[in-house]
């Protein structure tokens, strides 16, 4: 009697190595779903905003290719308010942000990450800890702490709260620990010191966690809406998700389609960031040590 054997993987066809028919139907139509979930409401979202005045957003009648497709609701948006300013102001808040999250997060990361000296366990449970906290129950000590140095009304009180996160502390601080005591070891032997293991093994080796500290900083730096609304009093200080808020006010006229158009606006530099680095975001720890 004679059994069928199976051919190794590498001699299957190519897709073939990734399951059997049914099994990659299942995979594929869930994929489509999350995709749909995800993408769904961006393109609804981008679709309405290019609907000129006589068709619905809301209703019954409502449908969701625009029939005559026009920018108008884009125009209407830079007219009623100063969008570049409310950019620029953003873009600061957003750099400010990245560079301290950058420069305070991987050095704690790296401190953190290097036993022998002492405290280092407490510091990490403290930074556990604080995760627990929302941000709404230290909203109103935090709020009279940048009163009282005079930064209400102002970008860097705006800034200041989110210089560094403890998230990132820790995401930092285990990208560290994947890199290989053999490789340290080596650079010592070679005559390294400690900031230039630290510049040209850590950083390098950590070079996919960094990207995420990136991109994570600057998507909760560029969306935040609640922190801005309670620091910021003039139009010539607010932020772009804050400004752009003041299209649904009765003053302006509120229109859907212009709302909309306003809130694409505020995506775009997101997914051009994302776009740019989604490749940095596979690349593990032992990758970047193993090129050095």
């Amino acid at each position: 009697m004679t059994t069928a054997v199976e051919k190794p993987r590498h001699l299957l066809p190519r897709w073939r190595e990734y399951g059997r028919p049914r099994e990659l139907v299942v995979r594929y139509l869930l994929l489509l779903l999350v995709l749909g979930l995800t993408v769904g409401p961006l393109l609804w979202q981008f679709l309405a905003s290019l609907k000129g005045t006589g068709e619905d957003v809301f209703g019954r009648d409502a449908s969701l290719l625009p029939h005559h497709p026009t920018l108008r609701a884009y125009r209407e948006v830079f007219d009623q308010v100063p969008v570049a300013t409310y950019i620029r102001n953003s873009l600061l808040v957003v750099v400010l942000s990245v560079a301290s999250q950058l420069v305070f997060s991987t050095t704690a990361g790296y401190m953190l990450s290097k036993p022998g000296w002492k405290g280092r366990k407490a510091v990490w449970v403290v930074l556990v800890a604080s995760m627990m906290f929302p941000f709404e129950s230290i909203m109103v000590s935090l709020f009279l702490s940048i009163r009282d140095l005079g930064l209400v009304d102002n970008l860097v009180g705006v800034w200041l709260p989110g210089f560094v996160g403890a998230i990132n502390v820790l995401l930092m601080r285990g990208a560290f620990l994947a890199v290989p005591r053999e490789i340290e070891d080596s650079a010592m032997l070679d005559g390294a010191g400690e900031w230039q293991r630290f510049r040209y093994l850590y950083l390098p080796s950590a070079w996919g966690a960094i990207m995420v500290v990136v991109v994570n900083t600057f998507i909760s730096a560029w969306d935040d809406f609640l922190w801005p609304l309670i620091v910021l009093r003039s139009e010539d200080h607010m932020t772009l998700t804050l400004g752009l808020s003041r299209l649904q006010s009765s003053s302006f006229g509120y229109d859907q389609r212009v709302v909309m158009a306003g809130s694409v606006i505020s995506i775009v530099p997101v997914l051009v960031l994302f776009v740019i680095t989604q490749r940095w975001f596979y690349r593990g720890v032992s990758a970047g040590a193993v090129k050095l």
